[in-house]
């Protein structure tokens, strides 16, 4: 578990591809409980320990996860994430030549619990959310474009089904249309970046993760 920041109000977790942000029907050990328990040791806390989980990332993506350390702290980045004062920048690692430099894309999405995946709706279907999200390409390879995305709203699986859609599907993600899987069975998207302004301390907070190496190499080429 690689901890980027803690206070005594939150703790901010770069998610290894693989690892689970909470308990699911696998019964894997989430990261919630690696918190808990790390809390309970390094502070030597008796009885529970609280961690409040304020936003996931899906399992095999990599990047930024933030974790409450206390209820009022939770309150706080809830409202926070629902009034859209918690910025996110991800970047995809997509199939294919991104012909635009930059755009908005604009669905109706529909998750089916049942198969775990989210489809393209319209707006006419009840159970479909209105989905949002810009893009801008970050650098070209020959076969992959990296796009920045910046998430407008927070729909399940959003970001892989918008961008599926469009025909260039992320690196890796045999659900939405990818060629090949990766070997590790991660998928190329990363929660790269977040910005907000601490809920207790008023602190303005910025943080980033390390570029992973399949994404360096494109880099490399841009011009």
């Amino acid at each position: 578990m690689e901890i980027v920041y803690e206070d005594n109000h939150i703790i901010i977790v770069n998610k290894a591809p693989g690892e689970i942000v909470q308990g699911d029907k696998t019964g894997d050990l989430p990261l919630s409980e690696l918190i808990k328990q790390y809390i309970k040791e390094k502070y030597n806390k008796p009885g529970n320990v609280f961690c409040g989980v304020v936003h996931r990332i899906d399992r095999p993506v990599a990047g930024l996860v933030i974790f409450a350390k206390t209820s009022k702290a939770l309150e706080r980045l809830n409202k926070m994430l629902r009034d859209g004062e918690i910025h996110k920048t991800y970047w995809a690692l997509v199939e294919g030549n991104v012909q635009n430099q930059e755009a908005t894309l604009r669905n109706f999405l529909k998750n089916d619990g049942r198969i775990n995946k989210t489809y393209i709706s319209t707006e006419k279907d009840p159970d479909a959310k209105e989905s949002i999200l810009n893009y801008k390409t970050i650098a070209k390879g020959e076969r992959y474009t990296i796009l920045e995305i910046e998430l407008l709203t927070g729909r399940k699986h959003q970001i892989r089904a918008q961008l599926s859609a469009i025909g260039h599907p992320i690196k890796g993600d045999l659900k939405y249309g990818a060629k090949r899987s990766n070997k590790d069975g991660s998928i190329s998207l990363l929660a790269h970046k977040i910005e907000f302004i601490h809920p207790v301390s008023k602190q303005f907070i910025s943080l980033e993760t390390p570029i992973p190496t399949e994404f360096s190499k494109i880099l490399s080429q841009k011009p």
